[in-house]
């Protein structure tokens, strides 16, 4: 079993008017809704895509 390290995001604003590629980042991060959480894997790939729409976020861990 491997333990890897996640991190808990969860969308606290709505996406609507965003930029397209702040979409995209969420839809890959897999959040959907307003007060979606999600647990992602902590890669250098994912902390790019939370750093790019943090001001949407709230970000655990």
């Amino acid at each position: 079993m491997s333990s890897k390290k996640t991190v808990v995001v969860t969308l606290v604003k709505s996406l609507a008017g965003r930029l397209e590629k702040h979409k995209a980042c969420a839809r890959g991060l897999g959040l959907r809704r307003i007060g979606h959480t999600v647990e992602v894997i902590d890669t250098p790939e994912n902390r790019g895509m939370i750093k790019k729409i943090e001001y949407l976020l709230k970000v655990e861990g």
